[in-house]
């Protein structure tokens, strides 16, 4: 599949730009797919299947001295494969699912679910698998392109204007009779000596400016090296720091909108909405030399995140337990029963936890439909180094783990930080206090979101032992009342049939859509608030006159938050609050969001050493 305007470019980016299409294509596909919408399923894997033969047949077509064959050709074609599997697997369902009706009629009614079953990303629908740093590299820098807007150069001008005429030209000769062929000649003499002005002048007007932006180059630098001025030598990071000045110096020579901005700050140093809008501005323009820092760095963690959880907890045994079959989707999550029709469906595998010593419900063996499925969806998370799963003997991979999570925040951390003193070197307006926690939020929201999924799969590849540990217990417990947590009898809700807590449950189930640790503590925020005015509501409908004494102590809150987890049924946020002590600012730590943070870990704890 070809993006418009491909038919004239270059062989290997059409090739590379089908490869995307594709995947893209598939992975809608594989979503419809584990969402149970099959009809739809089977329709976008045939039309995966057609753009996949379009961008071979354009590949063939446009390839010289390799035979129709680019490096992206073997990824396409076993793409198609994978679709197929799955195009066969779903047909011979389809073929079956006319007798099921009558089957369950006469069964008294449909199958039980089994406990486990995959589900697309928590984000909107959509799988998203994990893709290699090199296509995640394209993808970063085809989305930075798509709302770039350059100017064109002298040459490029000339091209165009070469083109209109060639059009011109071309309609005149076609209304010439075949006897006019004098006139002919002396429209094409015309035509090439007018292009061969265009491109002449094009040509010195393309010197003079590369003339003039090289010494404008080289008075920036100077600038930047003044600003730079030290008795000692510059470290390696000083010397890409000054560089990048030099560069954001001689952006601002081309751009108007960073004068603009600073003197907005300079007017108004106290709105923080200026500051955001800034930022706004800012990772609108790619072209910047901070955004193409934070993409670079952005590049740089994922391909380091990337060999870890590319196979992910997949091929990691976690002691005493069977091996957890990890789903590719962004936003993989374990599953416990579900505690009401309102509860949330999430799942980390399709293979259920093994509960130690204690026997459980049996599950339902796999379908052949999900040989294919996984298949399918390993490809799309690896299409170079794909191979069927199998479990690996790692031994030293529990240590190594560990070392390089710490290794990895470690690099966010740093990257973060060098953006940070970049924008404050750039905009120096954000130097108070209010504008640089402002400024690190704006950073932060820019720098997590495609890089969450893969960081907290890392997270929850370290903390297994801890997640498998809460699921169980939390499964144990899944029908636990207020009363079985230590509630006291004044804070349940008055009406019988009414959920206990429901929209603290409901915040801390919001915090896997997150891609931002600071919104992520919010929804933690929000969730303690909320069981504290639900508390005052249930006791001051017992009694009014309790109304101003309402409020729980310390000894209350524990057990009803402990209560609110069991609810939620995510085991993953041990994952999640683990990820949030680390990246979270230290001024926080230490405000209500560190308590609401200590205070959801302390609940964890306990839940899960529940017996």
């Amino acid at each position: 599949m070809a993006a418009p305007g491909g038919a004239e470019g270059p062989a290997p980016g059409r090739g590379g730009r089908g490869l995307q299409g594709a995947m893209r294509a598939a992975s809608g596909a594989l979503g419809m797919d584990s969402a149970g919408r099959t009809r739809e399923a089977y329709v976008e894997y045939l039309k995966s299947i057609t753009l996949i033969a379009q961008a071979l047949q354009e590949e063939a077509a446009g390839t010289e001295n390799s035979e129709g064959v680019t490096p992206d050709t073997p990824k396409l074609l076993k793409l198609a494969e994978q679709c197929l599997e799955r195009v066969k697997s779903i047909s011979a369902a389809l073929g079956k699912a006319q007798v099921k009706p009558a089957a369950q009629e006469r069964g008294g009614g449909p199958a039980p679910l089994p406990r486990h079953r995959r589900v697309c990303s928590d984000e909107g629908g959509k799988l998203s698998p994990f893709l290699p740093p090199e296509i995640f590299q394209k993808l970063q820098i085809a989305e930075a392109q798509s709302c770039s807007y350059r100017e064109l150069t002298p040459l490029e001008e000339a091209s165009l204007q070469n083109q209109k005429l060639k059009a011109a030209y071309e309609a005149r000769v076609a209304r010439l009779n075949p006897s006019q062929a004098v006139q002919k000649t002396s429209l094409t003499l015309s035509l090439q000596r007018q292009m061969m002005e265009n491109l002449v002048i094009a040509k010195a007007r393309e010197e003079t400016l590369q003339r003039k932006m090289e010494e404008r180059r080289l008075r920036l630098q100077e600038a930047a090296n003044r600003r730079f001025s030290s008795s000692v030598a510059l470290t390696p990071e000083e010397q890409e720091q000054r560089a990048l000045y030099a560069a954001i110096l001689e952006y601002e020579q081309d751009h108007d909108w960073p004068r603009q901005w600073k003197a907005q700050l300079k007017q108004s140093p106290a709105d923080l909405s200026v500051v955001s809008g800034l930022f706004s501005c800012l990772l609108s323009c790619p072209e910047h030399p901070i955004t193409q820092l934070l993409r670079r760095l952005q590049c740089a963690v994922y391909a380091r995140l990337y060999p870890a959880v590319s196979r992910g907890p997949a091929d990691a045994s976690p002691p005493g337990g069977r091996r957890l079959r990890a789903s590719r989707s962004l936003h993989c999550m374990f599953s416990v029963p579900e505690h009401g029709p309102a509860a949330l469906r999430h799942s980390q595998s399709s293979t259920p936890l093994a509960d130690s010593g204690a026997p459980g419900p049996t599950e339902p063996p796999e379908t052949p439909r999900e040989s294919s499925f996984e298949d399918l969806e390993r490809f799309l998370a690896s299409p170079e180094g794909w191979a069927p799963t199998e479990p690996l003997a790692s031994s030293g991979k529990e240590t190594a783990l560990p070392e390089l999570l710490k290794g990895v925040v470690r690099d966010i951390h740093n990257a973060i930080d060098r953006l940070l003193a970049l924008t404050l070197l750039a905009f120096e307006g954000l130097g108070t206090a209010a504008g640089k926690d402002q400024c690190l939020a704006c950073l932060e929201e820019a720098f997590f979101p495609p890089l969450w999924a893969p960081l907290l799969a890392l997270y929850r590849t370290v903390q297994q032992p801890r997640e498998a540990a809460l699921a169980r217990s939390m499964e144990r417990h899944r029908h636990a009342s207020p009363a079985d947590m230590g509630l006291a009898s004044r804070l349940f809700p008055p009406a019988p049939g009414r959920p206990a807590y429901a929209s603290a449950v409901q915040d801390l189930r919001l915090i896997p859509l997150e891609t931002c640790p600071r919104r992520k503590l919010e929804c933690i925020v929000r969730a303690l608030r909320g069981i504290c005015e639900c508390a005052e509501e249930y006791c001051g409908t017992r009694d009014t006159r309790s109304l101003a004494t309402a409020a729980i102590g310390a000894d209350d809150l524990l057990p009803i938050l402990s209560y609110v987890v069991l609810q939620t049924g995510l085991p993953q946020l041990v994952s999640e609050c683990a990820a949030l002590e680390e990246f979270i600012h230290e001024g926080y730590l230490i405000g209500e969001e560190g308590y609401c943070l200590t205070s959801l870990q302390s609940a964890l704890s306990y839940v899960e050493s529940l017996q």
